[in-house]
């Protein structure tokens, strides 16, 4: 079973995102911030990382540059709900996400990201 780290401050977006995964068959853990998500994964790696740019403490693109240095083969999806926020999802594909999304997403388009990054 391929395992997934949500890196997401929003609550309800976590859980969204959770029930949405587990259902597929996948095992979640969750992180309410980039500091936290990456002592996660430092501690247990994950096939996948799900993490959204903006967020308190250490923001996603902090994150996904530091995850990505330390970890070359880490996979990550970033996503982004904020007004304008193309250009960050293009730095974040810079520094390291192999996917962005655009927050509104469906459930659909973030399963067959999280599909196709597991299968490459």
């Amino acid at each position: 079973m391929a395992t997934i780290l949500i890196i997401d401050d929003e609550e309800p977006i976590r859980a969204l995102l959770r029930t949405t995964l587990e259902a597929a068959g996948y095992e979640v853990t969750e992180a309410s911030n980039g500091r936290i998500g990456l002592e996660r994964y430092r501690h247990r790696p994950t096939d996948l990382v799900i993490a959204d740019i903006l967020m308190p403490e250490l923001n996603g693109l902090d994150m996904i540059l530091e995850l990505t240095r330390s970890f070359l083969d880490a996979k990550v999806i970033a996503i982004s709900g904020r007004g304008g926020e193309d250009n960050v999802l293009d730095v974040a594909k810079l520094l390291g996400a192999r996917r962005t999304l655009q927050k509104p997403f469906s459930m659909t388009q973030l399963l067959d990201a999280v599909r196709y990054e597991l299968e490459h």
